[in-house]
Formats: structure tokens, C-alpha cells, sequence
């Protein structure tokens, strides 16, 4: 029988590689990177031979590898490696001392980069804050570490692409005069996970779903990230963000796309992201007229969750005292299509509110007739719940007769949980740093993916630029005010996760 680590860590076997971190000792490295790549080794999905890179400035070696292992004893308790482990583990390590905006360090990365089994293969993964993207693929192409001709060369941008659609069309421009569109991947952790990449599944392997996936039968679908966790150490980056940038446009947009596109030809990276981006250009523009209404902005104030005083974000560390950025957003779409017209998408996400909780809400059109409504106890909507965490799986929510002598219905909910039997699943990072060495860019964005989805978001950008002021919500709460608008004309109004 297999056990667990067995069905966890099948997968494509990756060729030995040089993986060369830039931002080495900074938190993504700790929190994600270093222990993501100790369970691809331990599973094999990481080559044994491949080499470890990071290039950093102003530490020692000794004095980097001490922070490494401290950060998996504070991130990563799971992760079990006593003396002889970590010792075989950071055998594998290199350290690049340099400044990434001189050609040395890049020359001096050149000569690290090792011939494994005739190839030098290597991934770059850009743990840096988004200045540093162009100088880093410059440094690259100048040291002629760019150049596929001794193995492949995949070049990792993370979040932010942009902050706006000229930016995001600037660094793009920048990036692809530097690279081949093949070797950038621009990493969403979000589609890294297992019950993400199972919509597909859900989709495209069951014949009891896809004739309801439509307007006939589908009255509108919610997406949702909900957080009960603050800003935490991010003020800097979330003040000039804020939700709808941080959320909506990177992680739940490629969501609505993966949720509303259309069979692809093949499974491919290509055939996917094309149909995915059909979505998006199918998305009606948003007028400015119509901003108010069809979205939402608000800010948390203090309050309490779980009996835990939350102070409010203006009183956030970093977070000016005046700040009008929202730490909630919703915006309704439309998709312009045969399949889609007239079914409203609404995502949004929301940070201090009741619990943690992110899902796909199918809700289906109630019946045309219904023998059984009564004013005391009418039936509730159907809907098809997608948990994508926690506890990842599926409920299906349908009506039932009440037990005894009436007809009065209440509601039964058929749940699949994703894992069964406590079986392990790969954290997103693994996933998606896999099919990087593997050459797997499905689950990464193209450029018109990006370009298209800011376009989509550049009208609501605009409207909110010069707001003086914004809604507050009471922490622990979900007292969003416009919410219930937002969903009026909906089946069930807007379903906020149990």
C-alpha cells in the first residue's frame, strides 16, 4: 500500500539545478523558500544533486546558514532536522557576497553556477522587493547568465507585477527585452494550491458538472479570501497597495479565469493561459458611473476576535494615521460571453475579519416553482461550495424535508473533504518551485494575463486615487457597509463562510 509521502511527492523527477536565491536572507527565503525546498528533497522532488545559491550582502556565510536553520525552527516547527541533517542539507549551500547593481556579483555568480550531470541548469528566484526585477535580469543578460545554450535558464518574478497597468506594462517591456517570454515566471502562490489546481479537475473530469456550469442554471459564483490576521510586518508595502491590489488583482482574478474559462484544446501551459485570458478580455469594462455600485472599499477598525483586543489599522505600525487604504474590497464583474452573460463574478477579500476562510461559491437559480415555499420557511438557495482552506474540499448545500409530519424543508449539506484519511498535501510553494525546474508554466501568469487584468482594475484604480475617506468595519465582524447591495439582486445574498 502507498503511504502518504509516496502519493505526495509523485510528480515529474527534475534534472540537477543550480537554484540561486537573490533576497537569500530575507523573510520569503525563511518563511517559504528554504523550507519548501527541504521537502522536495526529503520527497524527491528536488534532484539530490542540485546546489543552493544565495546571494546576499554583508554576511558571512556561517552567519547566513544560522539564520537559515533559526527560520525553520521559528516558521517551519514541522520540519524536524537535527545536527547531521541540516549539516547534509546546507552542504548543498553556496553564498554570492555582493551588491545586485554591480556586474561582479554577477560575474561571480557566473563562476558559482555548477556543471551537473554536462548541464548547467539553473533558476533565479527574485526574493527582492519589485525595484529590482530589471536590475537583476540586466545583471543576468551582461554576464551572459541568460543564455540557454548550457542548460535552461527560468528567471522567478513574485508579487507585485505592477501596480498599475503602465507599470506592469513597463516592467514587462523591460523584462522581455532581457528575456524570452519562456523563461519568466511570474509566481502566484495562490494557484500553488492543491485545491486551486483542482477546480480543474472538478471541471473538466465530471460530466455531472459541466452542463450546470453556465447562465442557465447559475445565478451568480463568489470568490473570497477572508483573514483574520492583520498587516503584520507589511505596512510598507500594504499602504501603497491595499486590498484590491494585494488580493483581487493577483490571486482571485486568476481564480475567476480558472472558474470561467472555457475547455482548453489540451492541457498544456499554453492552451490553458489562452483560455484564460479569453476570460478576462470578456470581462465588461467598468464605467466610472458605475464604480460605487459595483464595488466595495472599507477599512477595519478596532474590535475583537477570538477575545483578543484588535487595534484598528490607522493604529498600525507604519500605517499613517490618516490612511485611506482598504484593507477590504469587493468589486462585482460581468463576463461578456455566451457561457457567462448576465452571472455576476464577485470577489472579495477582507483582513481582521471572524476567521480564516477562502472559497468558491457556486449558487445555483432557484427553481422556477417551488411546491414546498412557504413564507415561514422558505427553501434556501443551492449552492456548490469549493473550501479552498482550510480543510480544502467540497459542499454540496440542497434542500430536505424536515423529519416528521410536515413539509417544511431545511438545509442538508453533502461535504467531500479534498485529503481523506489525513493524508498530506504539497504546500503551494513546492508545487510551483517543481514546476519551475520542471518547465511547467501553467500555473504562472503570461504578460497579457497581467496586462489585461490591470486594464480590467485601472478604472476602479483611478475612481479610488483621490478618495479623503473610507468605510470602517469593526474587527472580528462582518458589518461591511455595501455589501448587501452589492449582492441585491442575487439568490441568497452574499454568503459569508461558516
Amino acid at each position: 500500500m502507498e503511504n502518504v509521502t509516496t502519493r505526495r511527492c509523485k510528480g515529474q523527477q527534475t534534472e540537477p539545478a543550480n537554484i540561486v536565491i537573490f533576497g537569500a536572507a530575507g523573510d520569503l527565503t525563511k518563511r517559504k523558500l528554504i523550507p519548501a525546498l527541504i521537502k522536495m528533497l526529503r520527497c524527491g522532488l528536488l534532484h539530490q544533486d542540485s546546489k543552493i545559491i544565495g546571494v546576499l550582502k554583508g554576511r558571512t556565510s556561517e552567519v547566513w546558514l544560522n539564520a537559515l536553520r533559526q527560520g525553520i525552527a521559528d516558521y517551519s516547527p514541522d520540519i524536524k532536522m537535527d545536527d547531521q541533517q541540516w549539516q547534509e542539507f546546507s552542504a548543498r549551500f553556496k553564498m554570492v557576497d555582493g551588491d545586485l547593481q554591480e556586474e561582479k556579483t554577477y560575474q561571480d555568480l557566473a563562476t558559482s553556477l555548477e556543471s551537473l550531470n554536462g548541464r548547467t541548469h539553473a533558476m533565479f528566484y527574485c526574493a527582492v522587493p519589485p525595484s529590482w526585477y530589471t536590475i537583476i535580469a540586466e545583471g543576468l543578460h551582461k554576464a551572459g547568465l541568460a543564455d540557454e545554450t548550457e542548460g535552461f535558464r527560468r528567471v522567478v518574478i513574485e508579487k507585485p507585477f505592477g501596480m498599475d497597468l503602465k507599470s506592469a506594462q513597463q516592467l514587462n517591456q523591460e523584462l522581455q527585452a532581457l528575456l524570452n517570454e519562456s523563461q519568466i515566471y511570474r509566481i502566484d502562490h495562490y494557484l500553488g494550491k492543491e485545491s486551486v489546481q483542482n477546480l480543474l479537475v472538478y471541471r473538466f473530469a465530471n460530466s455531472i458538472l459541466e452542463p450546470l456550469w453556465n447562465r442557465n442554471f447559475i445565478d451568480h459564483i463568489q470568490i473570497s479570501a477572508a483573514e483574520s490576521i492583520g498587516i503584520e510586518y507589511r505596512a510598507n508595502y500594504y499602504e501603497k497597495s491595499g486590498a484590491l491590489r494585494d488580493m483581487i488583482q493577483s490571486h482571485l482574478m486568476q481564480v475567476m479565469t480558472l472558474v470561467a474559462m472555457e475547455p482548453p484544446v489540451e492541457f498544456t501551459a499554453d492552451a490553458v493561459r489562452d483560455e484564460k485570458i479569453k476570460v478576462l478580455r470578456a470581462v465588461r469594462h467598468l464605467e466610472p458611473e458605475n464604480i460605487k455600485r459595483q464595488t466595495v472599499a472599507a477599512q477595519y477598525g478596532s474590535g475583537k476576535i477570538n477575545e483578543e483586543s484588535i487595534k484598528a489599522y490607522v493604529s498600525e505600525n507604519g500605517v499613517s494615521p490618516d490612511s485611506v487604504t482598504e484593507t477590504f474590497a469587493a468589486v462585482r464583474f460581468q463576463i461578456d460571453n455566451w457561457r457567462w452573460q448576465g452571472v455576476p463574478f464577485i470577489l472579495w477579500t477582507g483582513k481582521r475579519l471572524p476567521k480564516r476562510v477562502s472559497e468558491i461559491m457556486i449558487r445555483f437559480r432557484n427553481p422556477p416553482f417551488n411546491l414546498f415555499d412557504t413564507h415561514a420557511n422558505p427553501p434556501l438557495a443551492n449552492s456548490l461550495v469549493f473550501r479552498v482552506h482550510p480543510d480544502e474540499g467540497i459542499a454540496l448545500r440542497m434542500n430536505a424535508k424536515k423529519p416528521g409530519l410536515t413539509t417544511d424543508s431545511q438545509r442538508m449539506v453533502m461535504r467531500a473533504p479534498y485529503s481523506e484519511n489525513g493524508e498530506d498535501v504539497s504546500e503551494a510553494y513546492e508545487v510551483l518551485l517543481h514546476d519551475v525546474l520542471i518547465g511547467d508554466a501553467t500555473l504562472f501568469s503570461r504578460a497579457d494575463e497581467v496586462e489585461q487584468s490591470w486594464a480590467i482594475l485601472e478604472p476602479i484604480l483611478k475612481a479610488w486615487e483621490d478618495r479623503i475617506s473610507v468605510e470602517r468595519y469593526r474587527s472580528g465582524t462582518w458589518d461591511i457597509s455595501g455589501m448587501d447591495t452589492l449582492f441585491e439582486d442575487c439568490v441568497g445574498g452574499w454568503h459569508k463562510p461558516s
